[in-house]
């Protein structure tokens, strides 16, 4: 009886105590079949683009924390900290130059008059390609009014903006000299896996969804990108490069695989330039994704 009674009160204590969550897509053989579109990412790239770790404590208390010094593990100053990866990505990526969230070393929020809340940070930002990290300050302000707006960031990471101009003419002039435009699907497949000759393709993927993720992040918000579903090189006549993508994005908050269509252009000199973003219907669990090409 007494037996009993130590196991029911652990299984009590355990769903009713303070909750420690580690916030990161849960995927086992399981929920790879239920849902075919939230696939895991390429080893070297999961822990900036794949896997957050954030240890919540009182989890509804930190979320209407208005001012004053951040826990750098908790949500609010993870959740500002991941904009000014998808700033830094839509400033200065390429398929040679990707930025990732390392770590939070400190942050600090106060409200702003009617502007919105404004975030202090101090993190260290990781350029994944050179596999180099740099100690940055970051401001990162979510506007407040009716009208939704996406974040203003301050961020500057000097040392990891690396040389990359002649990889990127070479790559330029390959893609642009096929005598077959590009096409590619699914990268990474759902085990995680890509071709080499597809990595260019992801990383330009990535840097893209950044302009997205940049522009629909709010303070209750944790986007992560997690494929390209496809992507298509499209004819053109001037000095760019020119593709139609359908990303797929998870949203780590509500759990969400959301799907978006994107036309982008790239090139050395002009970097990735989105000409079109439009979020794309939920597919039911099961159902195939909708043919954007």
């Amino acid at each position: 009886m007494s037996l009993r009674i130590i196991v029911v009160l652990a299984v009590l204590t355990g769903v009713t105590g303070s909750p420690s969550v580690t916030i990161r897509p849960e995927a086992d053989s399981a929920d790879m079949t239920a849902h075919p579109n939230s696939v895991p990412e390429t080893v070297e790239e999961t822990e900036f683009f794949g896997k957050q770790n954030v240890s919540v404590e009182e989890e509804a208390e930190e979320d209407v924390m208005a001012t004053g010094e951040l826990n750098p593990n908790h949500y609010p100053a993870q959740r500002a900290a991941k904009v000014v990866q998808h700033y830094l990505n839509t400033q200065y990526g390429s398929p040679f130059r990707l930025f990732g969230l390392h770590n939070v070393q400190s942050g600090n929020a106060e409200d702003v008059a009617d502007s919105g809340r404004k975030y202090q940070l101090e993190i260290t930002v990781q350029e994944i390609i050179s596999n180099t990290t740099e100690k940055c300050p970051a401001e990162v302000l979510f506007p407040r009014g009716e009208q939704r707006r996406s974040p203003q960031v301050q961020a500057s990471c000097e040392e990891l903006l690396k040389n990359t101009k002649a990889q990127e003419e070479a790559l330029f002039k390959q893609y642009k000299m096929n005598p077959s435009l590009l096409s590619a699907n699914n990268i990474p497949d759902s085990f995680g896996h890509m071709e080499p000759d597809s990595r260019p393709l992801w990383h330009l993927g990535i840097v893209a969804s950044s302009f997205v993720m940049l522009n629909e992040s709010t303070e209750n918000t944790l986007y992560n990108m997690a494929q390209v579903a496809n992507i298509t090189q499209l004819e053109t006549e001037n000095e760019q490069l020119k593709f139609d993508c359908h990303i797929l994005l998870h949203e780590m908050v509500s759990q969400e695989i959301i799907h978006w269509k994107l036309l982008f252009t790239w090139s050395p000199p002009e970097g990735v330039k989105v000409l079109q973003m439009e979020q794309l219907p939920h597919c039911h669990e099961g159902a195939k994704p909708p043919n954007t090409s």
